[in-house]
């Protein structure tokens, strides 16, 4: 079975690219399969600069093919926040329940029609002897006044999709990689497999 390699150590992350890449017949891992421990600082202001520094950092370590996801959320109230400090968006630690809570005390009192909001997320592919590529993905929402559901991770359970009529948490793996954010960067990574599979497939 080919290993693809996905700089995280977010378990959460690491079902979506397991929901959506198994069918393929990859085994992913993520950092936290190495016996070495890589941390790499996320000093770029966009989505697409911290996924590129993420991918090229520990695949240059490495000397394999990594494939590196950097999302959030983008609120239109918050001019766009909390964005690429979406993880950290209520200081350290990380906290989603805190995070959450940040967001839902900014809005309070905010109506639904201006509570607008989107994920965003953009994966890179980098590897030994081939130019870095991206994709990217949105799923429009609003952010509802209080959580709904226990599934998923990070901002889900005040994120609701229009779409679907719940909220992200609500729904299931299969059911929110159909319309995710990540969902959506991930299929367009699949088009690109046939170019791509030698380079997926080092490491195994």
């Amino acid at each position: 079975m080919k290993k693809i390699l996905i700089a995280t150590n977010n378990k959460g992350k690491a079902k979506d690219f397991e929901t959506l890449f198994s069918p393929y017949g990859f085994e992913v891992q993520t950092l936290n399969d190495l016996e070495q421990d890589i941390d790499v600082e996320e000093t770029g202001v966009t989505f697409e600069e911290n996924a590129v520094l993420k991918a090229e950092t520990v695949s240059k370590l490495l000397g394999i093919t990594v494939i590196s996801d950097d999302s959030g959320l983008e609120i239109d109230r918050l001019q766009g926040a909390p964005g690429v400090y979406s993880a950290r968006y209520a200081g350290e630690p990380k906290s989603d329940e805190a995070n959450i809570d940040k967001v839902l005390s900014k809005l309070q009192g905010v109506p639904e029609e201006k509570r607008t909001a989107r994920f965003r997320c953009v994966l890179a592919v980098a590897g030994p002897g081939m130019e870095t590529v991206t994709f990217s993905g949105s799923c429009e929402g609003l952010i509802l006044e209080e959580r709904r559901g226990t599934n998923g991770f990070g901002y889900d359970p005040i994120f609701y999709s229009p779409v679907k009529g719940k909220a992200m948490a609500e729904l299931t793996p299969n059911e929110k990689g159909q319309i995710s954010h990540r969902g959506a960067a991930l299929r367009q990574l699949k088009e690109h497999l046939p170019q791509l599979l030698g380079s997926l497939g080092e490491g195994q």
